[in-house]
């Protein structure tokens, strides 16, 4: 699932079945990102200029954003980027896995899902696996 939220400059995209509610979003631009209000998105909060930092800080990619002018160019570009990336897998302490690069998922119904950066759950409490969904922060999972 994704949902869009735009201020006709940008388009926020959000996939919040990869988010690993870091909070990085909410904490740093309250204004725009507010989880306790509905949208949660709120794209007058802020300038552009303000909003688009903020989205790059989120470490799973669940949010991302893109130009309206150039959405068809940029997506071509992204894909020119992922066909030369590395894989590169990055144990997270305390946390989940991380893949980064052309990443490749066959999920349990048989779709294939590329994706440029994934998490996966290490503790096996995530109620979206294989995803990391955060859990590992509330059952307190600590690397061996």
């Amino acid at each position: 699932m994704e949902k869009e939220y735009t201020n006709g400059e940008i388009t926020i995209v959000w996939k919040p079945d990869i988010c690993i509610h870091s909070t990085k979003c909410f904490k740093g631009l309250h204004s725009v990102f507010n989880p306790t209000k509905r949208p949660w998105i709120n794209m007058a909060g802020a300038d552009t200029e303000k909003i688009i930092p903020q989205v790059n800080k989120c470490p799973s990619k669940a949010l991302s954003f893109y130009q309206n002018e150039a959405k068809e160019s940029e997506k071509a570009s992204l894909d020119d980027v992922n066909t030369l990336r590395e894989t590169k897998i990055e144990v997270i302490p305390n946390g989940p896995l991380k893949v980064e690069g052309n990443v490749l998922i066959k999920e349990n119904n048989g779709i294939e899902v590329k994706k440029e950066k994934a998490f996966f759950c290490r503790c096996g409490a995530s109620s979206n696996k294989p995803y990391c969904d955060g859990t590992h922060k509330k059952i307190n999972f600590q690397d061996f």
